[in-house]
């Protein structure tokens, strides 16, 4: 029997209700909604770290960032690293990923330079949408130089300090500023885009892939801020009538500046559901030449993200401490073969993302490494199971946070602790560490954090005895 495909679609900064299918009536995402119609919907699914690089290399190893020592930005992936598609190389897999991969810091290197490929087979790595000479430039540079200008959003702040230092002059009319509280139209035709670059070149892949087994990793850029996008994903969208998020009295009489006024908030949903929007419709794309191929039952789909983002929630953008739901959980829709469908299922089981690497090894018939942390998925899956852990962590350097169905709990370096009851406060804007009538269970939750902590120590093997 032929092992199954696997495509992995991966956005970067999506929160888990931005999509129709969990509830959110706002954004437009037929696409995925049907995806999610077709297999399984995991609601409450937390990454391991609320930033891009740690959650990215957590998930695609199944370990904690505090074993692979990447709990912050900046830190790069050493070249040897576990990887998936390294785990799946040894029986007959193709490996692809196209787009963000960030596994190395991306704003003080020459994008030109080969990039290690971490067991991929094929690697066009492009961490960001135009601002720096990658695949995507080159892309884009093949079939329309013309448009190269128009593709770059600016430079990310680092990449322009690093670029003013080192005297770089790439050639490209970079925006003088980025902005990323506020929709933007994309300055290019739409079939350009770094959403469209990464869909493209994902089927391509797929189209070249035939009697060996395939891994395809789409990264997306998007839904990541600055928020632009084609004018017709923006077209979808009038902000009068999107929902914005309930403040607590004290914080509403605190809200700075347009950005988070009705207005401020507004926009910026308008250009994040846009980019939503993009995504899922390249997503159909995607699908859609699977079912042509006729590859749909052979091929295990994950959609997914690095982590969420507040948007505009507790008057910020963007992720990170004290990984809040905003920041830490995501989607998770997956699709598999119809031995094991079941359509349209939906399960509350709290899940880590390091538990879909053994997953995907367990449908594989792959065994799962000694290093990889995570737990395999197939008995919630195939509804063996209606739960797969009593709680998640998610960690960064100086902190680590325990959410229960209930409870987020946070335990600082300092000895400082936080606790929120998503029950009475799902936005999380009410700490109630010092309440006494959390006393206990707070002593509870500290034991199982601790607990947890221990059981993750991760040792090399030992060989004998002694």
């Amino acid at each position: 029997m032929k092992r199954p495909n696997i495509l992995i679609l991966y956005c970067d900064q999506l929160r888990w209700d931005a999509l129709g299918c969990n509830g959110n009536r706002d954004v437009k995402t037929p696409n995925l909604d049907r995806l999610a119609s077709q297999g399984s919907t995991l609601r409450r699914f937390f990454v391991q770290n609320p930033v891009c690089m740690p959650s990215r290399v957590s998930f695609l190893t199944g370990q904690y960032p505090s074993t692979l020592g990447i709990t912050h930005m900046g830190v790069p992936v050493p070249q040897e690293t576990l990887t998936l598609p390294r785990m799946l190389g040894n029986y007959g897999y193709r490996s692809a990923n196209v787009g963000k991969l960030h596994f190395l810091p991306h704003a003080n290197r020459d994008h030109r330079e080969p990039h290690p490929r971490y067991g991929f087979d094929v690697l066009e790595e492009s961490d960001e949408p135009g601002p720096y000479e990658d695949a995507y430039r080159a892309w884009v540079r093949r079939q329309a130089p013309e448009h190269m200008d128009a593709i770059s959003p600016g430079l990310p702040p680092a990449a322009a300090t690093w670029y003013k230092a080192l005297g770089v002059k790439d050639g490209i009319r970079h925006p003088d500023e980025r902005h990323p509280k506020h929709a933007q139209a994309f300055r290019g035709p739409s079939h350009l885009t770094h959403t469209a670059f990464v869909a493209n070149r994902a089927m391509d892949f797929i189209r070249e892939s035939h009697e060996q087994p395939w891994l395809c990793v789409a990264g997306f850029y998007s839904p990541h801020s600055p928020w632009i996008a084609p004018q017709e994903f923006l077209d979808l969208y009038n902000s009068s009538t999107f929902r914005l998020p309930k403040f607590p009295p004290e914080v509403d009489a605190r809200r700075p500046g347009t950005d988070y006024s009705d207005e401020g908030l507004r926009e910026a949903r308008r250009g994040y559901y846009a980019q939503v929007s993009e995504v899922d419709h390249h997503c159909g794309r995607i699908l859609s030449l699977l079912d042509e191929r006729g590859a749909t039952e052979e091929t295990i789909v994950i959609f997914t993200a690095d982590h969420g983002d507040w948007l505009g929630e507790h008057l910020k953008h963007g992720k990170g401490y004290p990984g809040s739901d905003q920041a830490s959980r995501v989607p998770l829709l997956v699709r598999y073969p119809s031995a094991i469908w079941q359509t349209g299922q939906e399960s509350d089981a709290i899940v880590e993302a390091l538990d879909v690497v053994p997953t995907l090894l367990d449908w594989a018939g792959v065994p799962v490494p000694p290093s990889v942390q995570g737990r395999s998925l197939l008995p919630v899956l195939t509804g063996a199971a209606d739960t797969h852990r009593d709680a998640a962590v998610t960690e960064a350097r100086g902190w680590k946070a325990l959410r229960t169905a209930r409870y987020r709990y946070v335990c600082e370096a300092s000895g400082a602790e936080h606790l929120w009851d998503l029950d009475a406060d799902p936005g999380e804007y009410h700490d109630v560490v010092a309440d006494p009538a959390y006393a206990e269970d707070l002593a509870a939750l500290r034991h199982q954090l601790l607990t947890k902590v221990i059981a993750s120590e991760h040792v090399l093997p030992r060989v004998w005895n002694y």
